[in-house]
């Protein structure tokens, strides 16, 4: 016989309920937000050297080429830089890994730095760890396929450089995970007619006959001479004004400076005064305008030489009348001029 199966324990077996009333805290006290659980992702090894200080130049060095985490970017070049820098400083009886992880939270900024706050608190124990957990956030496995594939189907382009972009696409994925020989191929095929018979050439033949360490550097010979042709030639002018004795460019920044104080100096010049016109009367010679000469009481001789020639200009035009003067018997013959 079977009994039933009862999922209620008794109540002489249950625990006790947790009494808090014995809690001797204030409201307010137990209202405040706690202070656990602000820990970082990072877990710095403890450093029990004497004396150890992170340096303020150290610091500015890692944050002067920070990580945004743009499309753009390129973790990996982020980490070979951040490696670099922090292999320039030694500190005694400190791991150098320990630096690495004190230290690189600073070359973050914008979206990579919101990432790893948003880390859970001890998650990251090793450098390696941080490595991983910051390459698989920037570079997903999208982006290793896309870079791939444009490494498989790379074309050289019109007067390209073509050696140097597909070394950067190379760079771009270092876990591409093609071999040397496979790079070579991918890149001979993808040159035009006339470079690949210029790489023939050099070789001495096919070029594909060669061993792959011979093509390499076949390849990057003739990368460096098209580079070296491409490259503009800037000559400079040697200046007689310039002092001996000091660089081409100091002496030419010099004579530029001059020039500009030169040509400053032209334009705050005060021009020249321009003498005024004195008015000279035509009829006594006064300095004063005819149109005010005493001499011809008012406004009378300007008004008689308005008339005469008003009947100039009809004479003029009078084309039936050839002989006709204008006459000149009624008006007042200015001062010092014969009758005529």
């Amino acid at each position: 016989m079977i009994e039933p199966f009862n999922l209620v324990e008794p109540i002489e077996n249950q625990a006790p309920p947790v009494v808090t009333m014995d809690d001797n805290r204030t409201m307010a006290q137990l209202l405040e937000a706690p202070t656990v659980g602000y820990e970082d992702a990072i877990v710095v090894p403890e450093i029990t050297a004497d004396n150890f200080e992170l340096k303020h130049g150290l610091l500015t060095l890692v944050q002067n080429k920070q990580f945004f985490g743009h499309d753009k970017e390129d973790p990996h070049a982020h980490i070979r830089y951040f490696n670099k820098i922090t292999s320039t400083m030694k500190f005694p009886n400190v791991p150098s890994t320990s630096v690495k992880l004190m230290l690189f939270p600073f070359s973050l900024e914008g979206a990579a730095r919101i990432w790893l706050e948003k880390e859970p608190p001890r998650s990251i124990l090793t450098w390696d760890d941080l490595v991983s957990k910051f390459i698989n956030k920037f570079f997903p496995p999208s982006k290793t396929t896309n870079l791939r594939n444009e490494i498989t189907r790379f074309q050289q382009r019109f007067d390209d450089e073509a050696w140097d972009r597909f070394n950067d696409l190379l760079r771009a994925c270092p876990h591409h995970g093609f071999s040397e020989l496979h790079q070579l191929d991918t890149f001979y095929n993808a040159l035009n007619s006339n470079d690949q018979d210029s790489l023939n050439s050099a070789a001495g033949g096919n070029f594909l006959d060669k061993m792959p360490r011979d093509c390499l550097r076949i390849i990057e010979s003739k990368s460096k001479v098209r580079n070296s042709r491409n490259k503009p030639v800037v000559a400079k002018v040697s200046s007689s004004s310039s002092t001996p004795g000091i660089s081409p460019d100091v002496a030419e920044l010099k004579d530029m400076v001059k020039a500009l104080l030169l040509d400053k100096k032209n334009q705050t010049q005060a021009p020249t005064p321009v003498k005024a016109v004195e008015e000279s009367c035509v009829t006594c010679g006064g300095a004063h305008s005819y149109r005010n000469c005493p001499a011809t009481d008012g406004n009378v001789y300007r008004d008689n030489i308005q008339e005469y020639i008003s009947q100039a200009a009809t004479a003029n035009f009078n084309q039936g009348n050839t002989g006709y003067r204008a006459p000149i018997a009624n008006q007042i013959i200015p001062p010092s001029f014969p009758p005529v």
